[in-house]
């Protein structure tokens, strides 16, 4: 007979299989559902058909079949009006995440997620601000113009400021494009700091049962202080937070 971890550990791979298979159901279907009459509908509502409806799918069914609680701090740190927000990138979690607490919402994006088949497509009728890495000085062009004219049309512009995904315990400085367009656009900046990778694993298909932790800072915004000091700033705080929610 197999021991009681060994146990546990069978369950967690067929769980995590389980929610893998639901997870492709439901991105297909949706995407599929999203392509065909997402176009017909207003913005907001193609919003919440598209991305609403489908992250509370995946997220729902996540928390069940992972067995994985949520908790998350700092909500009462929300404005009333959608700002800059910079999130720790360290799984598909958080992507999902965030389009739930912050919508609708212009996230950036590589330009090449959107020739994704059925999550792409869908992905496109949603006003990302999808850049080319590759063009440093023209995608920061873009960033700034694209984020501004999003913010001042009522939604939310969401960003991973290191710019890759990150291991849990790994660190790495802010890019310019963050901090530039909050300056830029003078609009606060809310920092969201999370456990994900310790539940969801970038490149991993077993996930983890336990607690996932997200804390969401108070806005913050330049005072009188270089872009350099501003963005320290920024990055002092989630530092401490991710250090902090993992201890």
């Amino acid at each position: 007979f197999p021991s009681w971890s060994e146990f546990l550990l069978r369950s967690a791979m067929l769980r995590s299989a389980l929610f893998l298979l639901t997870y492709v159901f439901l991105t297909i279907f949706w995407g599929s559902l999203g392509v065909l009459v997402g176009w017909m509908l207003p913005y907001r509502q193609r919003f919440a058909f598209i991305i609403g409806a489908w992250t509370a799918m995946v997220l729902g069914a996540f928390e069940h079949l992972c067995q994985v609680k949520v908790e998350v701090e700092g909500l009462e740190h929300l404005p009333s009006t959608p700002c800059l927000v910079l999130a720790r990138h360290e799984s598909t979690w958080e992507t999902l995440f965030l389009q739930q607490l912050f919508a609708p919402q212009a996230t950036v994006i590589k330009k090449e997620l959107l020739a994704i088949p059925f999550f792409g497509w869908a992905f496109s009728l949603l006003r990302p601000i999808a850049i080319d890495r590759k063009d440093g000085r023209g995608a920061l062009k873009t960033l700034i113009r694209e984020g501004k004219a999003r913010l001042e049309s009522g939604s939310w512009v969401v960003l991973f400021p290191e710019g890759t995904r990150l291991a849990p315990t790994e660190q790495r400085r802010f890019g310019r494009g963050g901090p530039a367009l909050a300056l830029a656009a003078k609009v606060p900046v809310l920092l969201v700091a999370h456990t994900a990778g310790d539940r969801w694993p970038a490149r991993k298909w077993r996930k983890s049962p336990g607690k996932l932790r997200v804390r969401i800072s108070p806005p913050f915004s330049a005072e009188k202080e270089s872009s350099s000091a501003f963005t320290a700033r920024l990055e002092h705080w989630l530092e401490e937070a991710q250090r902090d929610l993992r201890t």
